[in-house]
């Protein structure tokens, strides 16, 4: 006998929406240290952002708790602003030399 969709209990989750903006937040940062799609991570990090950002004004959050989303949520900001700057280097960096002629 097979259960329907939607009755399982083992895969609800029922989380305070600070807790689960968080999880969703440490989930898309999971998930941006796995891809190597540039068009991919820029849209992952800018939901990073947003997500922090959103973390800060939380009022179910401590005000330490906050402060520090706050520091995390600049960094990220600044490293997104980095990597997506139009001819940055550091998008793609080389690890070795192209080589001069192939054979």
């Amino acid at each position: 006998m097979s259960t329907p969709l939607g009755t399982r209990a083992d895969e609800e989750y029922t989380l305070p929406s600070a807790e689960a903006l968080l999880g969703g937040t440490l989930a898309l940062m999971t998930g941006l240290s796995q891809t190597s799609c540039a068009k991919h991570r820029a849209l992952m990090e800018q939901k990073i952002v947003a997500n922090l950002d959103s973390l800060t004004q939380s009022p179910q959050l401590s005000a330490g708790f906050r402060q520090l989303l706050e520091s995390l949520r600049l960094r990220w900001q600044a490293m997104h602003d980095n990597v997506t700057m139009p001819g940055s280097a550091a998008a793609e960096p080389l690890w070795h030399r192209a080589p001069a002629t192939i054979q």
